[in-house]
C-alpha cells in the first residue's frame, strides 16, 4: 500500500471516496503511517475555547445553540471583559493548553469589536500561549487589524459540502465562507477549518468538505472535526446519529489528504468513549480541545483527558510562543 505523504491540491472526486471505503485495517495503517512522517504519534496539541460573546446571534446554522432565531434557552450576553478572558486564559495554560481560542457570536464583527479582541490577543500573547479567534465574516482591513496584534490562528470553518451546505445555513453562503478564508490567509494568519459531521449529510458529502480542504493553495494549518452535539431547540435534534466508525474514517482521510495539518477531535468528545477517541489518535488526530465546554456544549473534563493520556502514552505539545505588543503595532 502506498503510504507516502506527498502533499497535494489536485484531489479528485472519485479519490477521495476510494480512501473512504478502503477496509478499516487497511485505512488506519495508510493514515497512521502518513501521520508518522510528520508528528510525533505520542503527542497531542491542547487548545482550550472561550465563548467570549454568547448567544443572539443572527446566523441561522441549524446546528448552534447561539443562533437567534431558535429557542434554545442560551441567553444573549455583552463580549466579556478584558479582566475574565484573561483569567480564563491563564486558568488554560496551567491546565497544560498551549492555544487559547475566544469564540464570539456575531455574523461579522464590526470595527470597534475588533480594537476590543486586539485588546484581548495582546493579553492571552503575553501569557505565553498561541492566540486563536473565531469572530465570523472578516474583512481585509479587520483581517490585518488582527494580524499586527500577533494572531495566530483564525477559525473559520466550512461545516459541509457546498452541495449540502444550504440544507443547513442559509444567511450566508459558502463563497462567504471562502473568501473570510483567503483574507485570513492573505492578511499572513493561520488557517483554522474543518466542519461538522453527523447532520445528516452523506458520506460523498463529508469527501467533498476534505476535498475542498485539500484542494486549497495552502492546506489549513488546523482542521477541526466536530461531532454533531444536538442541541434542544435546533432544527437539527433528532437526527440520525453518525456510526463512530464513520467518524474514525472521516479523521484518517483529512489525515490522509492534509498530512501536515494538525487534525482536532472537536465538539461531540463528550459522547465518544475512551476506545473511541484512542481510534482517533491513532487515525492520525492530534490536537484537542481541552476544558469542560465548548462554547456553551459539554466538553470531558480536563482531568479525565490527563487520565486517557497517560493510559496512550501520550504527552501534551508544547510551543515557544512570541509575544507581540499590540498597542506599538496598531
Amino acid at each position: 500500500m502506498d503510504t507516502n505523504a506527498t502533499i497535494r491540491h489536485n484531489w479528485q472526486a472519485d479519490e477521495v471516496l476510494a480512501l473512504f471505503a478502503l477496509p478499516f485495517n487497511d485505512l488506519l495503517f495508510k493514515a497512521q503511517s502518513i501521520h508518522r512522517q510528520h508528528f510525533d504519534p505520542n503527542q497531542v496539541q491542547i487548545s482550550t475555547l472561550l465563548s467570549i460573546k454568547t448567544g443572539g446571534c443572527a446566523e441561522d446554522c441549524a446546528y448552534c445553540p447561539q443562533s437567534a432565531k431558535f429557542s434554545t434557552g442560551v441567553k444573549a450576553q455583552k463580549l466579556m471583559d478584558k479582566e475574565e478572558v484573561m483569567a480564563e486564559a491563564a486558568k488554560a495554560k496551567a491546565a497544560g493548553a498551549s492555544r487559547f481560542c475566544m469564540g464570539a457570536a456575531w455574523r461579522e464583527p464590526k470595527d470597534r469589536d475588533i480594537d476590543k479582541i486586539a485588546e484581548l490577543i495582546e493579553g492571552v500573547k503575553s501569557l505565553g500561549l498561541e492566540a486563536c479567534a473565531t469572530l465570523g465574516m472578516l474583512t481585509d482591513t479587520q483581517a490585518a487589524r488582527l494580524k499586527s496584534c500577533g494572531l495566530d490562528y483564525y477559525n473559520h470553518n466550512l461545516d459541509t459540502s457546498e452541495e449540502y451546505y444550504d440544507k443547513i445555513i442559509t444567511t450566508r453562503t459558502y463563497q462567504d465562507r471562502l473568501d473570510t478564508l483567503e483574507r485570513v490567509r492573505t492578511a499572513g494568519i493561520n488557517v483554522c477549518c474543518g466542519g461538522i459531521v453527523g447532520m445528516g449529510e452523506e458520506e460523498h458529502d463529508r469527501a467533498e468538505m476534505l476535498r475542498t480542504l485539500a484542494n486549497m493553495p495552502s492546506h489549513p494549518e488546523s482542521v477541526p472535526i466536530n461531532l454533531l452535539v444536538q442541541v434542544d431547540g435546533t432544527p437539527l435534534k433528532g437526527t440520525n446519529e453518525l456510526d463512530p466508525f464513520d467518524f474514525v474514517r472521516t479523521i484518517a482521510v483529512a489525515r490522509i489528504m492534509l498530512p501536515k495539518s494538525f487534525v482536532r477531535l472537536s465538539a461531540g468528545r463528550e459522547a465518544m468513549n475512551e476506545q473511541m477517541q484512542a481510534m482517533c489518535f491513532f487515525a492520525g488526530a492530534n490536537s484537542i480541545f481541552y476544558g469542560e465546554k465548548l462554547l456553551t456544549t459539554p466538553n470531558p473534563e480536563a482531568d479525565k483527558d490527563m487520565a486517557l493520556f497517560s493510559k496512550l502514552g501520550i504527552s501534551p505539545l508544547t510551543l515557544q510562543v512570541e509575544k507581540k505588543d499590540c498597542a506599538a503595532a496598531a
